[in-house]
């Protein structure tokens, strides 16, 4: 049992996110990074060439489908905090579109004061004439809600509107929402989600707003929406006990409820007249087993009524997992990743069972993936490939008919010398983890391993401006390791890491580091690495069980006081995915690779880099914080900047997300350069 086990922690303090006390020494560590990492001519070309990516006027303005208009919301230096703006096909297709605004973020902020930052808009299908708008304060979660007519362009007078916070609202009709909100004493879980439900009507106080479903205090959160398919007409509530788990139910014109039956960690989804089921673990049903990681599909009605007719329509094996899937009109599109590299393909019912083609579009060492349909109308898809190497670009499609580029970014870097190789290092336990390495022929130059493993998410190529031309235009080599507890071969990858095995993506990540150097690609010396939210919890671990390893570590939003997290903002909601500390029994396994109860003052650490913001009210700025003082206190000279906005992204405009993206990439080259220093942690 550790010190800091047994002890009181000393800076509890630092949890006060807005104290006095705790936004001094916020500003006195960025005052001290500022100082020591940028002003430098380096700095100052990598921040410059940062806001031209993130600014350039030919970038893919990508479109969401609602009806005749394509929208888009749209962020650049003369519209910092951006517009919401959409435009027809036809305009988008000429490349130089007449973009009708409808609402100009900067110019809000700006009449009313505020420091707003967009968060999105439900739009009441089919009219498309009302959206519900939500605005943040400084890129927070927690947001307002305000109603807003498309065709007036203005916040409707006495229309619905919720004050800051944690809010679940959608449309029922023009003059119905559901309402999931911070009711008052009692209303939220202990995720800080909401707890309770209502239907709220036009023209009444929120406080009359009819409770229709509720979810107990130690659930994670509730729900409920409507499904406005033409035709097809109806609602549904349920709750989410843990993150991994649901409970769904069809509401009836009544108020009544049919639950939908099937396993608690799978996923359904209902499309017109089919339910889709998503297994996270095998299911034994009907004298049938379906492996997890499978998609079914059964007639809906019949579902409920008690038939279990199901049709296998993905099955996953040693190298293949579904990556996702969307709806057309007429046709289901499966985005499968085999070996992390993407495969389309179009599934059509018809009378003789389910027909299956390819759909054309994924390069081989990229990926693909379809962000936007047009499922009540049409057979349209949006479809958007990439690569390291490869800048994206836009497809549309209609199923069985001709594919159309509707963009190409522009290249940010040049490729030449540059490839791309996939590889495969050996865990502890004889597991085959993959990774990507993005490099030139020089070995010379700095190496950055970047890794997230867990909630299931896949880390998949996609191109990058910013890291082209801040680190491989520099001689940096960039690798992508795809670790245990992500999601690259489905629910078995991200299982095998969850709670008390969660140190397999710690050891997978190390073992990818190993073979780096063990294959020549880079030393110890000169290996980063990097991770952000459950990947700042993972560079972490890194700094603290594998110092020997790396150059230097960057721990982004993170979450590394393992022994408090669950008290922090959202964390109750990930127990999860790691554990409950409050269990002598999960707190053994946690204890021994909790970042902020491993650090030792005898241990030579890297130099090490943690980034965080003020108004993460997802991750707790306290963790960062807590992880540098408790190493300053040691002896050790740690980097430290929170930015004072931004949210779980750490920025919330270009601005500061060229700003954020430098002083990482300065310290980085700094470290990892032999002739340069950077607070070394010896």
């Amino acid at each position: 049992m550790t010190e800091q086990d047994t002890t009181p922690d000393p800076y509890l303090w630092l949890e006060d996110v807005t104290g006095d006390k705790a936004l001094d020494w916020v500003k006195e560590r960025n005052a001290e990074a500022v100082s020591a990492l940028t002003g430098g001519e380096r700095f100052e070309r990598i921040r410059t060439g940062l806001r031209e990516v993130l600014d350039a006027d030919d970038r893919i303005p990508y479109p969401r489908r609602r009806g005749e208009f394509l929208y888009n919301f749209w962020q650049d230096a003369a519209r910092p905090r951006g517009v919401w703006r959409r435009t027809t096909l036809e305009e988008y297709r000429g490349g130089d579109p007449a973009w009708d605004v409808l609402l100009d973020i900067d110019a809000l902020a700006e009449a009313e004061g505020e420091n707003w930052v967009w968060a999105g808009a439900a739009v009441l299908r089919p009219e498309y004439r009302r959206a519900l708008v939500e605005l943040s304060r400084g890129g927070a979660d927690a947001a307002v809600v305000r109603e807003f007519d498309l065709v007036e362009r203005a916040f409707v007078d006495d229309g619905f509107a919720l004050p800051e916070a944690k809010s679940r609202v959608g449309w029922i009709d023009e003059d119905t929402v559901y309402v999931g909100t911070d009711f008052g004493e009692g209303s939220m879980t202990a995720s800080g989600y909401p707890r309770v439900m209502k239907v709220w009507r036009r023209g009444t106080p929120l406080a009359e707003a009819e409770t229709v479903f509720e979810a107990g205090p130690e659930d994670m959160s509730v729900y409920a929406y409507r499904d406005h398919t033409p035709g097809f007409e109806r609602d549904f509530v349920g709750k989410r006990p843990a993150f991994f788990s649901s409970e769904e139910y069809l509401r009836g014109a009544d108020g009544s409820l049919t639950k939908i039956e099937v396993p608690d960690d799978a996923t359904s989804d209902v499309h017109r007249e089919w339910l889709l089921i998503s297994l996270r673990t095998d299911w034994a049903v009907a004298g049938t087993t379906y492996p997890a990681g499978s998609l079914l599909v059964a007639d809906f009605e019949a579902y409920l009524s008690g038939a279990r007719e199901l049709t296998v329509l993905f099955e996953p094996d040693e190298h293949t997992s579904l990556s996702g899937y969307a709806w057309t009109r007429n046709h289901l599109i499966l985005d499968k990743l085999e070996d992390v590299k993407t495969r389309l393909e179009v599934l059509t019912p018809g009378p003789g069972g389910w027909a299956r083609e390819a759909l054309p579009g994924a390069p081989e060492l990229g990926s693909a993936a379809v962000v936007g349909t047009d499922p009540d109308a049409s057979d349209e898809y949006l479809l958007n490939v990439s690569g390291y190497l490869q800048p994206s670009t836009l497809l549309r499609g209609e199923i069985g008919g001709e594919v159309e580029v509707l963009r190409r970014a522009p290249a940010f870097f040049s490729p030449e010398g540059l490839r791309v190789e996939q590889r495969f290092a050996t865990s502890e336990d004889g597991t085959r983890v993959p990774y990507f390495i993005v490099r030139g022929e020089s070995t010379e130059g700095p190496t950055l391993l970047y890794g997230y493993g867990g909630f299931e998410i896949s880390l998949t190529p996609g191109y990058s401006g910013g890291m082209g031309r801040s680190w491989l235009e520099r001689g940096g080599t960039y690798v992508v390791a795809n670790i245990r507890g992500g999601g690259e071969y489905g629910p078995a990858w991200h299982r095998a890491a969850l709670r008390e095995n969660r140190s397999r993506a710690f050891e997978d990540m190390a073992a990818v580091a190993r073979d780096l150097v063990d294959k020549g690609v880079t030393t110890p010396e000169r290996l980063g690495v990097q991770g952000g939210s459950n990947g700042g919890l993972l560079a972490g671990v890194m700094l603290t069980r594998y110092p020997e390893l790396f150059g230097a570590v960057v721990s982004q939003v993170p979450l590394l006081d393992m022994r408090r997290y669950h008290l922090l903002l959202a964390g109750a909601s990930w127990m999860a995915e790691w554990g409950d500390p409050d269990d002598p029994a999960d707190w053994e396994f946690l204890k021994g690779y909790s970042p902020y109860h491993n650090l030792h003052s005898g241990t030579k650490y890297p130099p090490v880099f943690f980034v965080t913001s003020t108004r993460d009210d997802r991750v707790h700025p306290g963790h960062a914080r807590k992880m540098a003082a408790r190493m300053r206190e040691l002896g050790f000279q740690p980097h430290y900047y929170e930015n004072i906005e931004g949210g779980h992204g750490a920025a919330s405009d270009n601005a500061q997300r060229a700003f954020m993206s430098a002083i990482v990439y300065e310290f980085l080259l700094r470290a990892l350069s032999p002739d340069e220093t950077v607070g070394a942690e010896k």
